[in-house]
């Protein structure tokens, strides 16, 4: 529960990268539906099955790309990765080590994955994030030339109250010796800057941490 009282409610697809939770309460939503009808109005007519869903998420956990961290309030899930901010979790490249990243550390802290994927940007918005694989693409020509459409990752990822928007390319297909290192990222937006969280202290009493 929330002072506000938001309450769960239907979305149009085009509504979901920008709404706002906080404008959806217990006070607004009935005339939403009376102006613009409920989306889920025919939920139940349709039924697909799960499995390419569920095929999906495991192909995803064989490559290694995992959930995004999840919001702090929520239990920690096994195998979620940390929930330190990207900018606190950054490590200088050992000595002589590679720079494409592991889950040891790396010039962004990232976790690698099997596949030879090189992250460009984390943005709050989908253009800001195109902006800078525009900029990543201009800088290798080379790698470009080989890249299919299905090599660019554009995901939509959870944030606190919008989504954001994570790159990655899939070097798969381009040679070895064409593969642009892990680079800092050409947008790195945090998220989770700024978020705190309440839990139990030794005491029994609630903390903000």
């Amino acid at each position: 529960p929330v002072p506000d009282a938001r309450v769960s409610t239907p979305l149009e697809w085009d509504e979901v990268a920008s709404v706002d939770p906080a404008e959806l309460t217990i006070e607004t939503v009935p005339a939403r539906l009376r102006e613009r009808g409920d989306p889920g109005a025919e939920i139940d007519d349709v039924a697909y099955p799960l499995e390419p869903l569920l095929e999906l998420a495991d192909r995803d956990e064989r490559e290694g790309i995992g959930d995004a961290p999840w919001p702090p309030h929520f239990p920690k899930a096994e195998g979620e990765p940390p929930r330190v901010q990207p900018s606190k979790r950054r490590k200088p490249p050992a000595a002589g080590g590679s720079k494409t990243g592991s889950s040891t550390g790396s010039a962004t802290g990232r976790r690698k994955s099997s596949k030879p994927l090189v992250e460009i940007a984390r943005a709050e918005t989908k253009d800001e994030a195109m902006d800078g694989l525009e900029r990543w693409k201009a800088r290798h020509p080379e790698a470009v030339q080989h890249l299919r459409e299905s090599d660019v990752l554009v995901d939509s990822m959870r944030g606190r109250h919008t989504t954001w928007t994570r790159i990655r390319v899939n070097l798969e297909k381009v040679p070895e010796a064409d593969r642009p290192e892990q680079e800092p990222l050409e947008v790195d937006y945090d998220p989770w800057e700024g978020m705190t969280w309440e839990g139990p202290s030794e005491e029994g009493s609630t903390e903000k941490g």
